[in-house]
């Protein structure tokens, strides 16, 4: 009899225990280090005092490049840009913050439209952007001031139409400037900063130092020590490295460092137009900073093979609150690493659109622009390319897709 009792006992239990483990969709696995990193985030916030603090949780997808030449242009308003984005935007819309580095002014057609090399791109390629799930964007890039200060208020004029979305590295004045861009989702607040190298010898106004946020070592440091009290994960944009490198510089390398010295959390790097590798570095504090060197390009029309291969940063942060009031809330990367993306245009540049590399096929490639008079792109050249340079970071499938429980 008593048997018979222990049994059904340990029947229920394991009713109870199946059906709680199906609540709630698993956490990715988390990618380790070499240095044996413990992928963890601490930021000082306010603490908050429960019996039982609920964990919170945030998802941030960033792009790189997003690059219109003429041929994008005239082939856009064919049709709609809306096109070129549509396979990826079961990567972007479901993200809590989908970054995107704008590489060219959206000034409007007073400014006239163009390409290389000074870009003025149309604004509807912008309400593209917000469409497919976009919603923080950076404008601090080389080609910012192509078309002169005018057309920089004029880009951000066109942002204003679109409340939602929040733009970075350009202002119309000090203040904005000294305003800190602050994004809370979930109850974690994530504070974002953008810088680039230059502007391609077109500098800003001698008395408008605020225009665009340059990489100046002194600047850089103070801003990001008078935001990182104010969020608990900081986020910083860099547009730098050199052009078509899928190697980080040395120059990349010494300012990675400061950004960790600063406490900087994650970097979005933007600017060579190919991948480069995706790591995390030891801050002195003993956690670690996750640097994406370069996202490469989204979309463009470059014809080199290094460049049609991008990536879309993924990274999914959980924010454990404290016990009581003498510690501070924990933060930590759940799941970080890169999705590869791969640029599609056909004969004639057209049909411009970007896929992930998990959902690009034979027959695409055999329509590929550079497949049309012989065989110069290859499924094995990108797939090899990516993971040679994304090694473990690589994420090959929706990380949005989580496995259903069975009924």
């Amino acid at each position: 009899m008593h048997r018979y009792k222990y049994t059904i006992k340990f029947l229920f239990l394991l009713v109870i225990f199946i059906f709680f483990s199906c609540a709630s969709p698993p956490v990715p696995k988390t990618e380790k280090t070499e240095t044996g990193g413990a992928d963890v985030l601490f930021t000082e916030t306010n603490p908050i005092t429960e019996e039982n603090p609920e964990e919170n949780t945030v998802t941030i997808v960033a792009a790189g490049d997003n690059l219109y030449h003429d041929v994008m242009i005239r082939e856009g308003e064919k049709g709609k840009y809306e096109a070129f984005y549509s396979q990826i935007e079961a990567l972007v819309e479901p993200a809590d913050i989908a970054f995107i580095n704008q590489e060219t002014l959206l000034a409007g057609k007073e400014f006239g439209f163009s390409g290389y090399p000074k870009f003025n791109t149309p604004q509807e390629v912008g309400r593209a952007l917000a469409a497919a799930g976009f919603n923080t964007v950076n404008q601090a890039t080389n080609h910012i001031m192509d078309k002169g200060e005018e057309a920089v208020f004029a880009t951000l004029d066109f942002w204003d139409t679109i409340p939602r979305v929040k733009v970075l590295g350009v202002h119309r004045n000090e203040a904005e400037r000294d305003r800190a861009v602050l994004i809370k989702k979930n109850n974690i607040t994530i504070g974002f900063l953008a810088y680039t190298y230059g502007t391609n010898n077109i500098p800003a106004p001698a008395d408008k130092p605020y225009l665009v946020s340059l990489m100046d070592t002194e600047t850089m440091a103070r801003e990001i020590d008078a935001l990182r009290p104010l969020c608990d994960v900081l986020v910083v944009s860099m547009h730098w490295g050199e052009e078509y490198q899928s190697d980080c510089s040395e120059k990349q390398e010494a300012l990675a460092g400061l950004l960790a010295e600063h406490r900087v959390d994650l970097v979005l790097g933007h600017h060579p137009h190919v991948i480069q590798p995706v790591e995390y570095i030891r801050r002195p504090d003993g956690r670690f900073m996750l640097c994406f060197y370069s996202l490469g390009n989204l979309i463009s029309a470059q014809t080199e093979s290094s460049t049609l291969l991008g990536a879309l940063a993924y990274v999914k942060i959980k924010k454990t609150p404290s016990h009581n009031g003498n510690e501070a809330d924990s933060f930590i990367f759940v799941d970080a690493g890169a999705i590869p993306l791969v640029i599609h245009y056909e004969k004639n540049f057209t049909n411009f659109m970007v896929y992930p590399l998990y959902n690009y096929t034979e027959e695409l490639m055999d329509k590929h622009l550079k497949n049309q008079n012989k065989k110069e792109l290859t499924l094995d050249y990108l797939t090899g390319l990516a993971a040679k340079i994304l090694g473990n970071k690589e994420i090959l499938a929706n990380p949005f897709d989580t496995p259903a429980c069975p009924p």
